[in-house]
């Protein structure tokens, strides 16, 4: 058997289980980093093989380009790309130290007047981007790109200068949150798990939790999907469904639905599973390459959320 450096895997799963077909899946198509990742939450992979994926799309302004984020192409910095990588780290417990510390120095230079982060820094421009990423050339500050990249620093205990005003700049748009949309209310959620005002969070949840209702935002009933609205700007059928708020039993936003619904949510997201062993993404598709590069990360990220939810994946 030639010698490939790697370390032997354990037994695969049953075959035709969930996690096996998604095994095969994500050997067939994904990428390396997504590869190493999925052998890291499933088959007791290390940890060190997935930094050494990620520090492939790391560049030397201590951000991270080179198409992390799938919908954002080129080799520049850009936060999204950098916000993946964070959660990459925090994955595999890695979220900290000097990487961390460049990281934090990257967000500040990128950061807009009231410290936050924009969606897609100006940079971008000359490279392809998705329609629905427009590029313009002073960024507003975005909850979408802040909210989760505070709520992992937190999350990891790292405190850099850049945090303090992040932090009041992700309260401030979270408290005030009126009119909203699903990868908002997502983000907004991601921040408030990990605030450390843990009160100020329960509230200020609680609250979306009642916004998220009344505005219609999640599908309660995943057999009459025809009687709920999809978001403007959305894809046909880009439905949100409990799962996607909580993440995990964890999550403040859990406390939004009843058993019954985060049950049948969890059983929608089970039957999702294509013939080919992955999940399909549901937003808009405008390249073949950021398709394909996206569905692994959609069916490692489906994988772990029935698995914390005590679901059989095999």
């Amino acid at each position: 058997m030639p010698e490939t450096g790697a370390s032997p895997l354990p037994p695969t799963p049953p075959a035709r289980s969930p996690l096996f077909r998604a095994e095969q899946f994500v050997w067939l198509t994904a990428r390396v980093l997504e590869q190493r990742l999925f052998a890291y939450h499933f088959l007791n992979g290390a940890a060190d093989p997935v930094e050494t994926a990620l520090d492939a799309y790391r560049n030397e302004d201590g951000g991270y380009g080179h198409a992390l984020e799938p919908d954002l192409r080129g080799p520049v910095s850009q936060p999204l790309h950098t916000g993946r990588a964070l959660h990459v780290l925090d994955a595999v417990e890695r979220c900290g130290g000097q990487r961390v510390d460049r990281v934090c120095r990257y967000l500040t230079s990128v950061s807009t007047t009231d410290g936050a982060l924009p969606a897609v820094h100006p940079s971008q421009r000359g490279y392809p981007a998705a329609p629905f990423m427009p590029i313009v050339e002073d960024a507003p500050s975005s909850l979408l790109a802040t909210g989760p990249v505070v709520g992992l620093l937190h999350r990891n205990e790292v405190w850099h200068a850049w945090l303090f005003r992040a932090t009041d700049f992700c309260w401030q748009a979270v408290e005030s949150l009126e009119k909203s949309h699903p990868y908002e209310i997502e983000a907004a959620v991601a921040f408030l798990d990990s605030a450390p005002d843990r009160p100020r969070a329960e509230a200020a949840a609680d609250r979306l939790g009642r916004l998220v209702r009344e505005q219609r935002l999640v599908a309660l009933d995943p057999d009459d999907l025809d009687a709920h609205p999809v978001s403007p700007g959305y894809a046909p059928g880009e439905h949100h469904f409990p799962h996607h708020y909580a993440r995990t039993p964890r999550s403040f936003a859990r406390a939004w639905f009843t058993d019954d619904e985060m049950s049948r949510s969890l059983d929608r997201l089970a039957g999702e599973q294509q013939e080919d062993g992955g999940w399909p993404i549901r937003w808009r598709q405008w390249a073949p390459g950021t398709a394909l590069e996206a569905r692994p990360m959609v069916t490692i990220e489906a994988l772990r959320t029935l698995r914390a939810y005590g679901h059989h994946i095999g």
